[in-house]
C-alpha cells in the first residue's frame, strides 16, 4: 500500500550539507533532519555550523557541525573522513556553499584570479566533494546529490557574468554527472530565484525589491524553506525517477511582466 509519509522518510540516512550555517543551507539541513536524516552541517563559520547542528539534534537525529572551506581539497577530504567516522555512511549530498560578486562583476574589470576564485567556490568544490562522496553512496545503495544553482544561470543580468556563468556550468555538470553516476546515484540541481537570505539582505534596497516583485507573478520573495522543501523532495524516494534535472524555484520570476 502506498503511504506518502514513507516516501519522505529519510530515517537512518546520512546527509552532508555545505554552507549549512545560514540561509538555504541551514533550512535544508533542518528540513532533512525533520525527515529523519542524520546531518553533517558544514560551514566556513564553525559557530554557525554548530548552531545548525544543535537545532537539528532537536529533531531527534544525530547532527554534527564541521568547519569546512569548500575551496580547500584538504578540508573536503577531512569532511568526508569525519562524516564516515561519526556516521558510518553517506547517502545524500547537498552542494549548497557558493557565492559571487553581489552584482558588481563588471566584465571589463574582471581579473583571471577573480574568475578562478569564483569558479573554484561554485563549481570545482561540487566536482571535488561529489567525487569523494560517490564511492560511499554506491556502497550504501542509495545516493542523491543536489547541487544549488541559481536563476542567474539561465538569464542575463548586469554585472553577474562570472557568478552566472559558474552556475550555468553547475547546471551542465549536473546533467553529465547524472549520466555518469546512474543508476546508483541521482543528481539534480535547484535554481533558486530571489530568496530572503543574509546575502540578499546585504544588497537589497526597496527599489531593488520592488523591481524583483514586478517580475514575480507570485509577488513575494522566496524563503529558504521554499528551497529546503525542494531539497527534501530530491533527497527522498518521492523523486526516485528524477535525475539530471534543473528545477527552478523562483515564484515564476523569470517572466518579464513589465512588457
Amino acid at each position: 500500500m502506498f503511504k506518502i509519509e514513507n516516501h519522505y522518510n529519510l530515517k537512518g540516512m546520512v546527509a552532508i550539507i555545505t554552507g549549512a550555517g545560514n540561509g538555504i543551507g541551514k533550512a535544508s539541513a533542518l528540513m532533512l533532519a525533520r525527515a529523519g536524516a542524520n546531518v553533517i552541517c558544514a560551514d566556513l563559520n564553525k559557530l554557525d555550523a554548530d548552531n545548525t547542528a544543535i537545532e537539528a539534534r532537536g529533531e531527534g537525529v544525530k547532527a554534527l557541525g564541521i568547519q569546512c572551506d569548500v575551496t580547500s581539497e584538504k578540508d573536503l577530504e577531512e569532511l568526508v573522513r569525519e562524516t564516515l567516522k561519526e556516521m558510518g555512511k553517506i547517502n545524500i549530498l547537498v552542494n549548497n556553499a557558493g557565492g559571487g560578486g553581489g552584482g558588481k562583476e563588471n566584465f571589463l574589470e574582471l581579473s583571471r584570479n577573480y574568475i578562478q576564485k569564483i569558479y573554484t567556490l561554485n563549481l570545482f568544490s561540487i566536482f571535488t566533494l561529489s567525487k569523494l562522496c560517490v564511492p560511499h553512496m554506491v556502497a550504501g545503495e542509495y545516493g542523491s546529490i543536489i547541487n544549488i544553482s541559481s536563476m542567474s544561470s539561465m538569464m542575463q543580468t548586469h554585472n553577474m557574468s562570472v557568478y552566472g556563468s559558474s552556475k550555468a556550468a553547475v547546471n551542465q555538470l549536473t546533467k553529465y554527472m547524472s549520466v555518469d553516476l546512474g543508476p546508483s546515484i541521482r543528481v539534480n540541481a535547484i535554481a533558486p530565484g530571489a530568496i530572503k537570505t543574509n546575502a540578499l539582505a546585504s544588497v537589497l534596497t526597496p527599489e531593488l525589491e520592488e523591481k524583483m516583485l514586478k517580475k514575480t507573478p507570485l509577488k513575494v520573495l522566496g524563503e529558504p524553506e521554499d528551497i529546503a522543501l525542494t531539497v527534501l523532495f530530491l533527497a527522498s524516494p518521492m523523486s526516485k525517477w528524477i535525475t539530471g534535472q534543473i528545477i527552478s524555484v523562483n515564484g515564476g520570476g523569470e517572466q518579464d511582466l513589465e512588457n
